[in-house]
This record gives structure tokens, sequence and C-alpha cells, in this order.
């Protein structure tokens, strides 16, 4: 028999551990060279763990819901072994000896949360193993918990009500520590702005087909801002720069976060060198950030580091807001929803495509007059895109 030895992946040196999500295979079960194991999610990023060589599961040592660390060993392949069922099972029953009625030990937890003997009850799962479901079906009246809710689950009836208690994932813990940590650690300060978008959008319109022709990806707004916050941050590199303890750091390269909502929640991968990318560039690196959120397959190097941050409340419908600057950075951009509004210009009332720009910074090292200034030099920007084509 030759084993082969699954472990944790090397994780990064600020991260200390990983939870191990959901098994994709149950022992006995055979796999192929590549074929997903199971998901690992760490404060930052939800990887994957492929099998290294094809084979049987002969052995899972760190089940569901688990928290383990950097080159742990979480399971075992039996790469001699032949996959036809008998063998299968018998390799099962040796290297895990799975009984009927066993349970993880996230759904042991669901059980003795709610007061239930697991053991007692007739499993639905593989090997006859019982479910959350399972024992959320036996405390009636309460109804099982809904299929997108992959974590343990505490249910308390009261009358036709009920309440659910759903554990944070890492990642959602992580956000509400840096959130915590950013409002705690900063002088934290927002100012305001309008821009016209009219000259974006015209630009955009004559543009638009040509650009998406030639570059296979439409021509957005969000190459606009980046650039737009380059073309300022050149202007005023305190915005760029980074606190840490008593000292400021300034960056000469442009590394922008651009946050990203996912199921799981917030991440902001960064653009590297934004100075240096094209408007295309941009785009097709803005569009594979949102596919690869939604699926966890963002990387934990690709989460690390900016310089600043710009935060896109508009794809929402958002109108205004502060966001939250993301230490050790100084300063984060907030972008709105455009929408047609009654301005003034040159004593006369007209409809403008407006959007409200927002810039939250650390005050104790930027002060208001630069920020006003930042964000009006953003203002220009968009107001006269041409100084983003021509490098004015």
């Amino acid at each position: 028999m030759s084993l082969i030895e699954v472990k944790v992946p090397q994780l990064s040196e600020s991260i200390s551990e990983a939870a191990l999500v959901t098994w994709h295979k149950q022992v006995g079960d055979a796999v192929t060279e590549g074929e997903n194991l199971i998901d690992i999610e760490t404060d930052k990023v939800v990887m994957e763990i492929p099998a290294s060589k094809s084979g049987v599961l002969s052995k899972i040592i760190k089940g569901d819901g688990e928290m383990v660390a950097s080159e742990e060993l979480i399971a075992i392949i039996d790469t001699a072994a032949v996959a036809k069922v008998a063998e299968v099972v018998a390799v099962a029953e040796v290297a895990t000896k799975v009984e009927v009625n066993s349970a993880s030990p996230s759904v042991r937890k669901l059980a003795g949360s709610l007061d239930v003997d697991a053991s007692t009850l007739q499993g639905s799962g593989k090997s006859g193993r019982v479910t959350k479901d399972d024992v959320l079906k036996s405390v009636a009246p309460v109804a099982a918990a809904p299929k997108a809710v992959a974590v343990a689950v505490a249910a308390v009836p009261s009358g036709n009500r009920s309440e659910q208690r759903v554990p944070m994932t890492r990642i959602r813990q992580r956000i509400a520590e840096r959130l915590i940590q950013s409002q705690q650690n900063a002088a934290i300060l927002t100012t305001f702005n309008e821009v016209n978008m009219q000259p974006v959008l015209d630009l955009r319109t004559k543009y638009k087909d040509a650009f998406e022709k030639k570059h296979g990806v439409k021509l957005g707004f969000s190459c606009f801002f980046a650039k737009a916050a380059v073309y300022a941050l050149q202007k005023f590199p305190i915005v760029n720069a980074s606190v840490d303890g008593t000292d400021i750091i300034y960056h000469s390269y442009f590394d922008i976060g651009v946050a990203v909502g996912s199921e799981r929640g917030l991440v902001v991968p960064v653009l590297r060198d934004v100075d240096q990318m094209s408007f295309a560039d941009i785009e097709k690196k803005i569009a594979d950030f949102g596919a690869r959120a939604k699926s966890g397959k963002i990387t934990m190097e690709e989460l690390t580091g900016g310089t600043f941050s710009i935060s896109n409340g508009g794809t929402f419908g958002s109108m205004l807001s502060t966001p939250i600057i993301n230490p050790p950075q100084a300063a984060i951009l907030g972008i709105h929803a455009t929408k047609d509004r009654a301005v003034v210009e040159k004593g006369q009332i007209v409809i403008r495509p407006m959007n409200y720009l927002a810039v939250s910074y650390d005050h104790r090292i930027i002060d208001g007059r630069e920020a006003v200034q930042f964000l009006g030099a953003i203002k220009d920007a968009l107001e006269s895109p041409e100084r983003l084509l021509l490098d004015l």
C-alpha cells in the first residue's frame, strides 16, 4: 500500500491558523490528481487543497470545522488502492472505522447545543453519517437549516418564530477585527465633493465599442477612477503613505486595493503599479478579481499590501457613504451612484450626471487641506479625462 499525506499548505507569516470548511470527498471515495479535496478558510481567503496523486481517500484526520496550522496532516490517500466497491469499503472501514450514526465534529457540536443525542439518530448521510439536517429535523417544530448556511446553526423556537445562531466565518471575523482596529487606531475624518461625470460618459460612449473589440473587455468606469486616484496621489504623496508606529512610510509605487463583495464577505485585492497599467489592463484585472472572488479563488498574495483603496458603493445604488480606512493605509476613496441632478452652471440650472465622492483619511498624518485638495484633483481629472490620457 502506497500512502500519500495530505497537508495544509504553507500559510503566510501573518496567518497562524485556518479552518477546514467542507470535505468534498469521504473516506473510501476515489480521487484523481488535481481534484479538490477540501476548502480551507483563513482570515483572508478561501483556498482549495487538491489531491497530489490519484487513489482512494483512506483516512480523514481532521474533520469539517476544525482548526489547523501550516503543514498539518489532515488526510491520507492510498495511491495503490483499486477503486472497486468492495475494496473501497474495506479501506474505509479499516482506516476510519466509520460507524452507522457517526457524525462530524461540527454536527456533534450542533447536536450538543440543541440537547440532542446524535448517536440515537438515523443518519441520512453517506455510510449512515448523521447530518446537520438530521439533527435539526429531530427538534420539532424547528425546520431544517437552509442549504445556503453551511455552518452550525442553533435554533430557538418561540411560537411561530425562531432564531438562528450562525458562527462568523474566519473571513468575516477578520473583517470585523480590521474595521474595529481601523476606527480605534486612526483619527478618521471624511470629506466630500461632487463630480460631473458627463465628460467621462461622453468619452466612454464614443470609444466603448472600439475598446471592447480591441481589448476583449468592456470599457467601464473603474479604470477612470483608478487612474484619477493615481493622478491625485502623485500630487499629494502623503495620501499614498502609511503609518507604522510613530513613523510615516512614503511609497513611490501605487498599489490600489479595490473592494470586491462576495458571499463570503468583502475582500480587497490589490492592483499593483496602477500608474504603469493601461485602461484595458485595469478593466481586465478588476473583472478577473470579481469572478474569482465569487468562487474564493483570490490568493493571499493578491490581498496583501496596498497603499490606497477604492470602494465603489455605487454598484449597489449607494448615494453617499463614509468608507473606513484599510490599515495601515492612510486613506480610502468612496465612489457612489451617478445620478442626474439639477446643478447651477454660469447662473443657469442644468441637468448633469453627478457623482458624490468621499475620501476618508487618517487625520494624524493628513491635514484637512491636503484631503480637500486631493479630492479636488480627482474631480479635475474626471471632469477633464484627457488629462489621464495625455498624462497632463
